[in-house]
């Protein structure tokens, strides 16, 4: 598959958000607001465009990737980390490849960016593959009500999260 990732733009914002509908149009964990969420964080001054990219196949985008600066908050002190929301592909080419090009991708910039850890919300057995492992191994908590194995996370760099735990902490546009 000759598949391209790059950074979204503005020119894509209004392709993405079909795009991220299709994704999660019908699944019984979502609620339809991701799109709306994307276009939230993009107008904070947290939004960080080279965290936020985009699979091109055949001239269409064809996938999304958003991290986004979140805290994990203890009692003691916050740590900076990203969370991993959402990840999209249009339903005909899901299990193709292009997620885990985008996540694959979407990490290495992370790292580049001098990002320690992700946190993402999401499948049990999918994630893993990436590396990450269930959050409350750190003691690194979610602030929602979600089973404990989908919520995960992952170092990026060695031995990052061992000195952190507390709750995570979404801001406001993660949330309608």
């Amino acid at each position: 598959m000759d598949l391209l990732i790059r950074k979204e733009t503005p020119k894509d914002y209004s392709e993405v958000k079909v795009l991220i509908e299709k994704a999660f149009s019908g699944l019984s964990f979502s609620n339809g607001s991701e799109g709306r969420m994307v276009e939230r964080i993009r107008k904070t001054s947290y939004f960080i465009p080279n965290l936020s990219l985009i699979a091109i196949y055949n001239n269409q985008i064809v996938g999304h990737i958003l991290l986004s600066p979140i805290h994990i908050k203890g009692e003691k002190a916050s740590f900076p980390s990203l969370a991993l929301s959402p990840l999209s592909v249009l339903p005909e080419y899901q299990k193709m490849g292009i997620g885990k090009a985008l996540i694959q991708e979407g990490l290495n910039k992370a790292k580049e960016l001098n990002f320690e850890s992700v946190i993402v919300m999401g499948h049990s057995e999918y994630y893993p593959r990436f590396g990450f492992r269930k959050a409350s191994d750190f003691g690194i908590l979610c602030p929602l009500d979600v089973p404990d194995e989908y919520f995960m996370a992952l170092e990026l760099k060695p031995d990052s999260l061992q000195k952190v735990s507390g709750m995570v902490s979404y801001p406001e546009e993660f949330f309608e």
